[in-house]
C-alpha cells in the first residue's frame, strides 16, 4: 500500500478526524486549535475554523454533510453549519450545543443532524438536542475519564459503546440511559472503540498494546490482537467494510492490519513520523485516512490490501473495492485460536457475518 494523499495544513498534532457521508470530504481537528474541512481528492482545504482554545480533541461530520461538530479543552461541543461560500465567517454561525464539566473527548452525530452524542473527561456521556442545546439523556457509570464512543451502525439502533481510563468498555441504551453490558478485560486505558459492521460485536484499542474483540450476543471477549514485539499502545481502531480486517494505529508510528477471523497480523504500514492518533475507514470502504502527531493526515486505498490479506482466495473470489469478502466454497476450517480459555472448533467461514458466531452458541 502507498499513501495516495497527504493532507498538510495543521500546525500541531492532529487529534481527531471523520469522513463525510459523500466519501470525499474529511474534517480534522488539531492541538493548534484549528478545525479543517478537506477535499481528500484534491487535498484542498474547503473550510477552516479557529477554536477559542487549543487541543480540539473531538470532531464529527453530520450525516447530511451540512455541518460539523467539534470540541476539546473548552468543555463544549460546538456545531458549525457548512455553506458553499468559502469566504463566509463560520465562527459567526457557531452554536454551542453541549456543556460538560471537563474536556470533551469524543462526539458523534446520531442518525440525524438533530442529535449528538458526546463523551467527556468528567466520566459521563450525554445525548443532546442540536437545535435547542437541551440535554436529552446522560449516561453515568464510568469511574474515570471517558475517552471514546461509537454509535451502533444500524439505522434503528439505539445503543452505543464507550471506553475510558477505567479500563472498561460499556454498552449503553440511549432510550433509558442505562448500561446494558460492560467489559473489563483490558489492562490499561481504552483509547478507541468501534462497532463491527453488522453491529453484533465491537473492537477496542488500549494502552496495554492490545486490540480486543467483544461479541455482544455471547457477552464476552472472543479475540485478542497482539504480538510480543508490539509494546506501544493502540490509539485508534476501525474495521474494513466487510469486517474481515481490523486497522489499528499505534504510538510507535505504525498502523497494524489484523485478520479478524484468524487473529493474525497481515500487514504493517509505515509512513507517519510520530504516533498515529486517529484512523477511520471511508464510508464506501475503498480507503482509510489516518491522522498523526506529525501534523499530517494520510489517505490510503484499502482495495490493494485486501488481496494481500486474503491470499488463499481464487481470483474470482477476491473482493472489489467495496464488495464484501466472499469465502463460499471453503466450507469449514479449524480455528486454533484460544479465546478466553476456550478452544474453538470448526467454524463456518462466511462473511460479513462474524465467523465466531457459529461456534459460540453450539
Amino acid at each position: 500500500m502507498k499513501t495516495r494523499r497527504t493532507l498538510k495544513g495543521h500546525g500541531n498534532k492532529v487529534l481527531c478526524m471523520d469522513w463525510c457521508k459523500d466519501k470525499r470530504r474529511i474534517v480534522s481537528s488539531s492541538q493548534d486549535g484549528k478545525v479543517i474541512v478537506w477535499d481528500s481528492f484534491t487535498t484542498n482545504k474547503e473550510h477552516a475554523v479557529t477554536m477559542p482554545c487549543t487541543w480540539v480533541m473531538a470532531c464529527a461530520y453530520a450525516p447530511s454533510g451540512c455541518a460539523i461538530a467539534c470540541g476539546g479543552l473548552d468543555n463544549k461541543c460546538s456545531v458549525y453549519p457548512l455553506t458553499f461560500d468559502k469566504n463566509e465567517n463560520m465562527a459567526a454561525k457557531k452554536k454551542s450545543v453541549a456543556m460538560h464539566t471537563n474536556y470533551l473527548s469524543a462526539c458523534s452525530f446520531t442518525n440525524s443532524d438533530m442529535q449528538i452524542l458526546t463523551a467527556s473527561g468528567d466520566g459521563t456521556c450525554a445525548l443532546w438536542d442540536v437545535e435547542s442545546g437541551q440535554l436529552l439523556q446522560s449516561f453515568h457509570g464510568h469511574g474515570a475519564d471517558v475517552l471514546c464512543l461509537d454509535l451502533a451502525p444500524s439505522e434503528t439502533g439505539n445503543t452505543f459503546v464507550s471506553g475510558g481510563c477505567d479500563k472498561k468498555a460499556m454498552v449503553w441504551d440511549m432510550r433509558s440511559g442505562q448500561c446494558v453490558q460492560a467489559f473489563e478485560t483490558h489492562e490499561s486505558d481504552i483509547n478507541s472503540v468501534r462497532y463491527y459492521p453488522s453491529g453484533d460485536a465491537f473492537a477496542s484499542g488500549s494502552d496495554d498494546a492490545t486490540c480486543r474483540l467483544y461479541d455482544l450476543r455471547a457477552d464476552r471477549e472472543v479475540a485478542i490482537y497482539s504480538k510480543e514485539s508490539i509494546i506501544f499502545g493502540a490509539s485508534s481502531v476501525d474495521f474494513s467494510l466487510s469486517g474481515r480486517l481490523l486497522f489499528a494505529g499505534y504510538n510507535d508510528y505504525t498502523i497494524n492490519v489484523w485478520d479478524v477471523l484468524k487473529g493474525s497480523r497481515v500487514s504493517i504500514l509505515f509512513g507517519h513520523e510520530n504516533r498515529v492518533s486517529t484512523l477511520r475507514v471511508s464510508p464506501d470502504g475503498t480507503a482509510f485516512c489516518s491522522g498523526s502527531w506529525d501534523h499530517t493526515l494520510r489517505a490510503q486505498p484499502q482495495a490493494l490490501l485486501l488481496e494481500v490479506a486474503l491470499p488463499g482466495l481464487e481470483p474470482s473470489d477476491r473482493p472489489g473495492p467495496s464488495a464484501p469478502v466472499n469465502l463460499r466454497g471453503r466450507a469449514r476450517t479449524t480455528c486454533k485460536t484460544t479465546c478466553s480459555g476456550i478452544k474453538m472448533g470448526p467454524v463456518s467461514q462466511k462473511l460479513p457475518k462474524p465467523a465466531f458466531q457459529s461456534t459460540l452458541f453450539k
